[in-house]
């Protein structure tokens, strides 16, 4: 299998050169708290709840790119496809404790769970409390909401977390609405090619050409169904009747909408996509309040997309619509 190419230096480097160029492109929003943590420069405030994120990278603008004010307060960066080990999410929640409690939200994925744990048992240990909400939005990989992945629908549920940590809400009522938006966000993906890690430029699966996997996760996770590649329309079709059947919204509700491309596929494909969305829609009388085109949960440079929906009620409402001024995300 021949090699795929990168403009990268070294690939066991690429993470740290990546953070390196992060952090150099956007000072104004971004300080580096300790290795691997990355904290807001106006986020974090006395009284304030620390709404802290993090996971593996090559998922960018998630995770480092919804750190600002009115958002995350921090991120823990881990390698290519890798949790954060405990001591960045440590790290990350002590530069942005602002005494009033910490709340991490990351991806259902086993290690994040698992190392993201240790970091709130270490921070108890220095008497900051933390709370832990998962992202579960990724329909396609579980029966069960609560054994779901996370996957591009933590945009908007981050968004509602931040909204209300910087309305100063108390970890009660951040942790509460965290949970209510997650709960009311509905992701489904299709790939049509693999991507390769920088450490190896190996593709990390096969998918022939010509073919498409729906419900695919972000790291190569295996989809429902892979077949031949259908036009976008019969895509869009097909995820959005399985968003539409699980979320059973009331004719006339509102819905914030992203349509996100996995690295490789371009905007004037995602907005192809976009427009079999909104007709689809409009057809089940559902308005649009909000909407999302373009990267902002990748896989590297996977090809493929992922369309997600957010059953919106006043209070999200409210909470997407607040001020945020993030390195790579704005709001107001």
């Amino acid at each position: 299998m021949s090699l795929t190419q990168k403009l990268i230096n070294d690939g066991n480097a690429a993470v740290d050169e990546m953070l390196a160029g992060v952090l150099a492109a956007h000072p104004k929003h971004l300080r580096l708290a300790a290795p691997r943590a990355v904290v807001a420069q106006n986020g974090p405030r006395p009284g304030k709840v620390a709404l802290v994120i993090g996971g593996g990278s090559g998922h960018e603008p998630t995770f480092l790119g919804f750190v600002g004010k009115g958002l995350a307060d921090a991120c823990a960066v881990g390698n290519v496809f890798a949790s954060p080990p405990p001591q960045p999410c440590v790290d990350a929640a002590m530069a942005a404790d602002g005494g009033a409690g910490v709340l991490f939200m990351y991806g259902n994925y086993a290690g994040d769970v698992m190392n993201f744990d240790m970091a709130t048992e270490l921070l108890e240990m220095e008497g900051i409390e933390a709370r832990t909400v998962l992202t579960t939005d990724d329909i396609a990989s579980s029966a069960d909401p609560a054994k779901r992945r996370g996957v591009a629908g933590n945009v908007f549920i981050f968004k509602a977390a931040g909204a209300a940590a910087d309305l100063a809400l108390p970890l009660d009522q951040v942790e509460r609405i965290a949970r209510h938006a997650n709960a009311r966000t509905y992701t489904m993906g299709v790939a049509l090619s693999a991507c390769s890690l920088p450490q190896t430029r190996r593709l990390n699966f096969d998918l022939p050409s010509g073919e498409m996997e729906i419900g695919m996760g972000i790291h190569g996770e295996p989809g429902i169904r892979r077949g031949a590649l259908k036009p976008a329309n019969a895509v869009a079709d097909e995820i959005m009747d399985a968003i539409l059947a699980e979320m059973n919204a009331p004719a006339g509700a509102k819905v914030a909408v992203l349509v996100n491309s996995l690295g490789s596929t371009p905007l004037m494909e995602l907005y192809i996509l976009y427009a079999r969305v909104a007709e689809r829609l409009a057809a089940a009388n559902l308005m649009i309040h909000s909407s999302l085109v373009g990267p902002y949960c990748t896989s590297m440079e996977m090809a493929g997309a992922s369309i997600t929906v957010m059953h919106l009620d006043d209070e999200l409402t409210q909470m997407l619509d607040h001020p945020c001024d993030c390195a790579m995300f704005r709001v107001g």
